[in-house]
């Protein structure tokens, strides 16, 4: 093994190699989901931003040990991006836990889906996927007038702002992949959203940050939620057609209320489940040819 870490970069690769591209999808998905469902167990004891900076500390600090990046040597361009990158991640996590603190997790989700949905769309320039957004502006009705315990409209402006920013995330992740090699861009973001936000979750959590019970479980949100999908993820995308990866995207929000099911015991009506649904089909129609929803909350 060598100074710079590359041996192990390249042994980590190809043991991912070997796993199905659908297979790398799928389980990305169901990793970030019982991520955020493991995350909201945590609510009660450090608060949404006591679990989300627990998520991006240890996702920055594995990262930043897998790809070991270097600000030195990048262009001022570069780095402001990564800069960018880091503000929209932590923007984008922490209102995402927020708004599960409030409502369940498989309407979050599939509330916050418009964000991708909505770059899927934009980049498009067929009038088919005017029907689409009309079928994702249904079901996002029928979620919000679902008769669903703990649904309130703070919860659903909050997913509606993390949908936005994961589509801003969608935005700058595409031009972080061509600005630096491998994850090292990644890497670089996830430290510093990791240090914008630990005054927050001090300041909201206080040493609860650094009992056992809160910070094993936060490690394993940030393994869970950050580290092993974002990592899937790359690996799929070098050997999938990003319709294909758009397509099998378009699960995470049945994935979403399956997780809040079975961790967190959470119901969901018919309604809910068909608006869930309808938000779906719409994204399996607007990534047929459009770019993926890559990397979500």
């Amino acid at each position: 093994m060598d100074l710079t870490g590359r041996e192990p970069r390249i042994a980590r690769v190809a043991v991912l190699e070997r796993v199905p591209s659908a297979g790398l999808v799928i389980g990305a998905i169901a990793s970030v989901q019982f991520g955020s469902a493991l995350a909201a167990t945590l609510f009660s004891r450090i608060g949404p931003a006591g679990a989300v900076t627990l998520r991006l500390t240890t996702a920055a600090l594995i990262l930043a040990l897998i790809w070991r990046p270097r600000a030195r040597g990048r262009s001022r361009a570069g780095l402001w991006l990564a800069a960018v990158f880091g503000l929209v991640l932590a923007g984008m996590n922490l209102s995402f836990y927020e708004a599960l603190h409030r409502i369940p997790l498989g309407i979050a989700v599939a509330i916050e889906f418009v964000g991708p949905l909505g770059v899927a769309i934009a980049a498009s320039r067929r009038a088919v996927d005017l029907l689409w957004a009309a079928l994702a502006a249904l079901g996002i009705v029928a979620l919000t007038h679902a008769k669903t315990h703990g649904l309130d409209g703070e919860g659903v402006a909050l997913a509606l702002l993390a949908g936005v920013l994961w589509g801003a995330y969608i935005v700058v992740n595409t031009r972080v992949g061509r600005a630096f090699d491998d994850a090292t861009g990644l890497a670089l973001a996830m430290c510093v959203g990791a240090l914008v936000l630990l005054p927050v979750g001090i300041a909201s959590a206080g040493a609860h940050l650094l009992e056992p019970r809160s910070l094993l479980p936060g490690a394993a949100v940030g393994v869970l939620s950050s580290v092993i999908p974002y990592s899937f993820e790359l690996e799929a995308l070098r050997r999938i057609r990003m319709a294909v990866f758009g397509v099998l995207m378009s699960l995470e929000p049945a994935a979403a209320a399956a997780a809040g099911f079975i961790v967190l015991g959470q119901g969901m009506s018919a309604r809910a489940g068909a608006g869930i649904a309808l938000v779906s089909i719409a994204s399996v129609g607007a990534s047929r040819r459009a770019a993926p929803a890559v990397g979500g909350a």
